[in-house]
């Protein structure tokens, strides 16, 4: 069943949450990335994606792709609350004989389609899951989410190539455009701007939204599937460590973990108590 706006918004709270008292508890990962890419993931896993969480390998449902696969925890949490696994497993963040490794490993966690985490990889196999999926007549669709720091990799573009040249309308891509990497401005480490306009020369279909304004997500997600004869990219303008005041569009929260009293403020600033 769909989740309405208003509810997509509190489980958002709910993911983000999860994520600041994973890291907290796992003393490691990457909140900035995760907190942004949030409402997106929201959107998909519990509205969007055509996935069953008791048949996780169904040959007809949508495939998903965390390019950024440093976002794992915001994926982690996704799944859990969509019911892949107990959410009580996610204090087992990186953890010795965990599962929820610091990126997403599919040969371990029902619901993930693919093991990523070299910058890059990800939007390929997107790209060959939407080609099989058009070789062999299915109706599923693929979507990846990709960070912009990653744009910078020679490989994204060898994809986006590939894509647009096989007329892949059955594939989305989000980029997570936070304007931030690990070593700070987007800009200034390599520019990769301007993103919509390298898309659009590479010959997809470019929209570009809040990638927190659950409308818009929605809206362009459905303009996507509507759209054929070419890929469609959604670049999402997003705050990197949303919805923690003290994390916002700060590169310096990319790979770092809050401290105990850092996450008691950061869970009373999304809504609830540890």
């Amino acid at each position: 069943m769909k989740k309405n706006k208003e509810e997509l918004i509190q489980i958002s709270k709910q993911i983000r949450k999860d994520i600041v008292e994973m890291l907290t508890e796992s003393a490691s990962g990457h909140p900035g990335g995760s907190l942004s890419a949030t409402d997106i993931l929201t959107t998909l896993f519990f509205n969007e994606l055509n996935i069953n969480p008791k048949n996780p390998k169904d040959e007809n449902r949508d495939r998903f792709v965390l390019s950024k696969g440093h976002a794992a925890p915001a994926l982690y949490s996704a799944l859990a609350r969509r019911g892949f696994f107990d959410p009580k497993e996610l204090t087992t963040l990186r953890k010795i004989g965990s599962r929820l490794q610091g990126h997403p490993n599919m040969n371990e966690i029902p619901g993930i389609d693919m093991s990523t985490g070299s910058l890059g990889q990800g939007a390929s196999a997107a790209v060959g899951m939407a080609l099989a999926g058009k070789v062999d007549k299915k109706d599923y669709r693929v979507y990846a989410i990709l960070g912009d720091g990653e744009l910078e990799e020679g490989q994204i573009w060898e994809a986006t190539m590939s894509a647009a040249h096989y007329k892949l309308d059955n594939l989305t891509f989000f980029v997570d455009f936070n304007g931030l990497q690990i070593d700070g401005d987007i800009t200034e480490v390599m520019n990769p701007a301007p993103i919509d306009e390298k898309f659009e020369a590479f010959g997809w279909n470019v929209l570009s939204i809040d990638g927190h304004n659950y409308d818009e997500i929605l809206s362009a997600i459905e303009k996507a599937k509507n759209h054929k004869g070419k890929p469609t990219v959604i670049v999402c303008n997003t705050v990197k460590g949303k919805g923690v005041s003290f994390m916002e569009n700060q590169a310096c929260w990319h790979g770092a973990a809050p401290s105990k009293e850092q996450c008691e403020i950061a869970v009373k600033e999304l809504g609830g108590d540890r």
